[in-house]
């Protein structure tokens, strides 16, 4: 074990506690004074900077999520890679949680294709390298910072299989579309495979109990081809605008 580890800007001790779990799990001598949590605002205020001045020339961008343990050998990982190179290939970077598995998978079939390829990567009990496929790497103490990043600088997101962290984020990103958080935010499962029981389960459990819409399910788009995921999430908004958006003169991303 390092005996250092990165966080944020910071190196630390390899056994002082995430950040995260420092924010919600207070010792008794903090729960008395409140002293500690007035910095740690400022704290979590210059992580938003920091992630804003970082991505903020971005350009186009789709986030990509997956799992951290998607072997190189598997099928998906290559399905990872095409999606990657699919999205450079029309001018959009991609952002993922820069770490191994279906992670890297994009991001090296996106560096590979000569597009931007950026990742924010979070603080972890066990620490997690951003991979070599990374060109802008950006790292984050807080889980809901550095959810916001995924969100303000991409125009739509496709989620791979995953675990609990995956499913974290498709279901925020579902309620953020379907509250009108984010509008015309396309938002698309690769796997149909993998996602089939989860939507029978939502069809049958959640509609069938009336706690959602029959609508709601118009959030997601299902595909098991790389070329249409890309073509799904990078689709023009479904609104009227004066000119599309290829001759809005918006720059495309590239490597740096």
């Amino acid at each position: 074990m390092a005996e250092r580890r990165r966080a944020g800007r910071l190196v630390v001790p390899p056994r002082q506690d995430p950040a995260d779990k420092a924010l919600l799990e207070r010792s008794a001598i903090e729960e008395l004074s409140h002293h500690a949590d007035p910095w740690r605002v400022l704290r979590i205020l210059s992580e938003f900077v920091e992630g804003f001045d970082a991505l903020n020339d971005v350009g186009p961008a789709v986030t990509v999520f997956g799992s951290a343990r998607t072997k190189p050998d598997e099928p998906i990982y290559q399905a990872g890679r095409d999606l990657g190179a699919a999205l450079a290939r029309r001018g959009f970077a991609v952002i993922t949680g820069g770490g191994p598995g279906m992670m890297e998978a994009v991001n090296r079939g996106c560096h590979e294709a000569g597009g931007l390829s950026v990742g924010c990567n979070i603080e972890l009990p066990s620490e997690q390298e951003l991979n070599k496929y990374v060109d802008l790497g950006v790292e984050f103490r807080y889980f809901f910072v550095r959810k916001n990043m995924f969100v303000k600088y991409a125009r739509g997101s496709v989620i791979f299989p995953g675990g609990l962290g995956t499913l974290d984020e498709l279901f925020e990103s579902l309620t953020l579309a379907q509250t009108g958080k984010i509008e015309h935010f396309p938002i698309v499962l690769f796997g149909s495979a993998y996602w089939k029981g989860l939507l029978d389960w939502m069809r049958a459990v959640v509609l069938g109990h009336g706690a959602m819409s029959p609508d709601d399910f118009e959030l997601v788009k299902v595909t098991d081809d790389p070329e249409e995921a890309a073509e799904l999430a990078t689709r023009p908004l479904p609104v009227e605008v004066d000119e599309p958006r290829e001759e809005t003169g918006e720059p495309k991303a590239e490597a740096r």
